[in-house]
């Protein structure tokens, strides 16, 4: 079993973004927007900035209180949209849940979108255009596939979860690696057998669902999933002790897409001007 470390992938990745953004003249400016006070959220913004300072790009945090109406949080939106020294914009989710979070996506211009996540990056990749973003998290299991040279064409895989962040857009990038998909949800029959059939497994569930023997010797494990036990430890979707004896490679929870999401964001950002 190969372990998919995404903390050494990652900092590849982010060397490889340095150098791009030291080679422009105005540097990429990231702003994100943070709602309320959650501490999670709190948390992945200043791993966001830390990954931008340490890639020469510029990042400002707009703090907003959790009361923010939704209007509010559009305008200032739009402020950004039109403010030429921003060249990209994140709201950071979860939002309070007086705010939709669609609207707010189709707020953000597609050209700032280092998210992926406004209805014309989404439709680009949904019809086979290139969007102006991929999504953080889908682009960086497929740049840590590369990394590790995992071929895609030609495989069998296997989605577990539907969510706009991550599952849709996974199942539609491995199809435009030409994998053949099966996207499975919490309605899904047969769950088991599916899981077996695939050369390439991503869960992005969030709670245990892959144990023991249920994969395909040699296949291919990506961990989405990112939640705490009853223990209080950080674990994902996967059974890691025992679904290791058999994959062929494994990401691990925590260090494997994590890492990679963030490293995914910045070269996001460092594409403004290319």
């Amino acid at each position: 079993m190969i372990l998919l470390d995404g903390k050494a992938a990652s900092e590849k990745l982010l060397k490889t973004v340095k150098e791009r953004v030291s080679a422009l003249k105005k540097k990429p400016h990231l702003v994100v927007i943070l709602v309320g006070d959650d501490p999670a959220s709190r948390l992945y913004v200043k791993n966001k900035q830390k990954a931008a300072w340490q890639t020469g790009i510029r990042s400002t945090v707009i703090e907003l209180d959790y009361n923010t109406q939704e209007n509010e949080l559009i305008n200032r939106i739009e402020e950004l949209n039109t403010d030429e020294d921003v060249t990209g914009i994140l709201v950071q989710l979860p939002l309070p849940s007086h705010i939709d979070k669609n609207k707010v996506a189709a707020a953000i211009s597609p050209l700032k979108d280092v998210d992926g996540f406004s209805p014309e990056n989404v439709g680009r990749l949904t019809m086979g255009t290139e969007p102006y973003f991929y999504p953080a998290t889908p682009q960086g299991v497929i740049m840590l596939l590369d990394e590790y040279q995992i071929p895609i064409e030609g495989k069998d895989a296997v989605v577990l979860g539907r969510s706009n962040i991550v599952g849709k857009p996974m199942a539609q990038m491995l199809l435009r690696r030409n994998a053949t998909v099966t996207l499975c949800h919490s309605f899904s029959k047969g769950l088991d057998d599916k899981i077996k059939t695939a050369d390439i497994l991503v869960s992005a569930v969030g709670k245990k669902i892959v144990r023991c023997k249920m994969v395909k010797n040699d296949s291919v494990i990506v961990d989405v999933g990112i939640f705490r036990d009853s223990d209080g430890q950080l674990t994902g979707d996967v059974d890691f002790d025992y679904v290791s004896d058999s994959a062929g490679y494994i990401s691990p929870v925590p260090g494997g897409v994590g890492p990679m999401t963030i490293a995914s964001l910045m070269f996001n950002c460092s594409k403004i001007y290319q």
